[in-house]
């Protein structure tokens, strides 16, 4: 059980950072979420790698917001081939067929989430966001990001474009528990620091939208009664607008 509460222990350190060094730009990623509902506009999600599992964490599940869109192009995703999707996460090129594919506009947000914040496609769909008029809001690991060089062509990192830095607080490599005899970590944080933190800017936007009157339309868990009656309106309503509903 020692690497169990091990592993707990280090969530748990993290945690704590994010309560309290993390929260303020939390609460202004949900007063930009908040203004995002309440104007009919759309929070996208881009991540490439095992990143991509957080930008479907919001996504078309109970409790989440409907005017949510996840990018998800199977190159950068892990399914298809997680090696292929190492290499393609570097090119450059990538980021403009997506941003005019799924649509974004000036108003909208992104979250773009990428633990090391250099590899080519991640800075390509910041900066191309950035001039396009979408607020960028980066999730990603500053340890990390500064352990190494940018691998865009502009020399930049994810969070050095950024409107708003979103830092989880793990280690260089993210995997953060050592077991005695093997060369290598174990146990990375990102992925449950990510979704804590993403379900967190959620709460925390409806909350305020809720305080100003506005109720934010959202799913519920199929698998409870009356659950697919709501579901199923909702996506009926939105499935032209919304990709991948």
């Amino acid at each position: 059980m020692e690497k169990l509460l091990e592993y707990t222990e280090n969530i748990e350190n993290i945690i704590n950072k994010i309560k309290t060094e993390g929260a303020e730009n939390i609460n202004k990623t949900a007063d930009i979420l908040c203004d995002i509902l309440m104007n009919n506009k759309k929070l996208y999600l881009f991540g490439t790698g095992h990143s991509h599992m957080l930008a479907e964490e919001l996504f078309y599940r109970a409790g989440g917001l409907v005017n949510i869109q996840p990018i998800l192009p199977e190159k950068l995703m892990l399914h298809i081939s997680a090696s292929e999707s190492t290499v393609a996460e570097r090119e450059e090129g990538i980021a403009e067929k997506l941003f005019s594919e799924y649509g974004l506009k000036n108003g909208d947000a992104i979250v773009i989430i990428s633990n090391s914040g250099r590899n080519g496609v991640i800075v390509d769909m910041a900066l191309l966001c950035k001039e396009k008029g979408v607020t960028v809001i980066a999730l990603t690991n500053l340890n990390h990001t500064y352990s190494g060089e940018s691998r865009h062509k502009s020399g930049k990192r994810l969070c050095e474009i950024a409107d708003i830095v979103l830092d989880n607080y793990g280690c260089v490599g993210d995997a953060c528990v050592i077991v005695d005899g093997i060369k290598g970590n174990f146990a990375p944080t990102s992925t449950v620091i990510g979704s804590l933190i993403l379900n967190a800017i959620v709460v925390e936007a409806v909350n305020k939208c809720s305080k100003k009157g506005f109720y934010p339309e959202h799913f519920s868990s199929s698998n409870v009664d009356g659950g697919d009656e709501i579901n199923n309106k909702l996506v009926k309503k939105y499935k032209k607008e919304i990709k991948h509903l």
